[in-house]
């Protein structure tokens, strides 16, 4: 199972969970959230940084870094994954298989040759799901997670993860939407053949962009 921790944007915060030996971390440069990551500027350097092989040796070599955006223009998702070095582009807004696929061209393979791309979908019924159709083809992974019509992630709230058995495409997907600290073993009872990890965020923080590292600790533990 693959565990991404999402909303980060302290550089020794990041390392402390890197150093828990989880796969994915995701940085969101959507301005109009609290864990935006706000200015290439002041933060290029927590990205490159972490990736360097002595850092890498003594956390986890194998890390990937996600960027979520949320119907940003093209130039700025290029400009964002070249310099932070993104492995994964994350795509939480009503962005079409066209805005996708000129992206993906864009990138691949003048840029950025291994990127990947994964599609958010908002669930609050089962035709929420039925979206997935519509990217077939076009993305790498998706990641179910609570509609809201407040904000785009980080609601803190489950939505109804049965309506994930219509879900029958081939295309792997991170379950998300509010899992806490509470819901190891919910987690560890949820199956669908295509899920290879989970999403956690605003449930793990102490306040908005910083993880509290305990908690995630020792959720990770009960998880084993």
């Amino acid at each position: 199972m693959r565990i991404k921790v999402c909303g980060m944007r302290d550089a020794d915060n990041i390392q402390q969970v890197i150093a828990l030996g989880v796969n994915m971390i995701g940085l969101i440069f959507w301005p109009k959230s609290p864990r935006y990551v706000q200015s290439i500027s002041t933060n290029a350097g927590i990205i490159p940084d972490l990736k360097n092989p002595a850092i890498k040796d003594i956390n986890n070599p194998d890390v990937s870094y996600v960027g979520v955006f949320v119907d940003e223009m093209p130039q700025n998702v290029v400009t964002h994954a070249y310099n932070y070095k993104l492995d994964y582009i994350q795509l939480h807004g009503n962005e079409s298989p066209i805005y996708i696929d000129n992206l993906r061209n864009t990138l691949v393979p003048d840029i950025l040759p291994n990127v990947k791309i994964i599609k958010a979908l908002s669930i609050s019924e089962a035709a929420d799901i039925l979206k997935w159709k519509t990217y077939e083809g076009h993305v790498d992974m998706f990641l179910f997670d609570t509609k809201s019509t407040q904000t785009v992630g980080g609601t803190g709230k489950h939505f109804d993860w049965s309506l994930i058995n219509m879900y029958d495409g081939n295309i792997p997907f991170l379950l998300s939407g509010g899992i806490g600290p509470d819901d190891a073993e919910a987690v560890k009872s949820f199956h669908h053949p295509m899920c290879v990890g989970i999403d956690l965020n605003s449930r793990f923080e102490k306040t908005p962009g910083l993880k509290d590292v305990d908690k995630l600790k020792a959720f990770l533990k009960a998880l084993i």
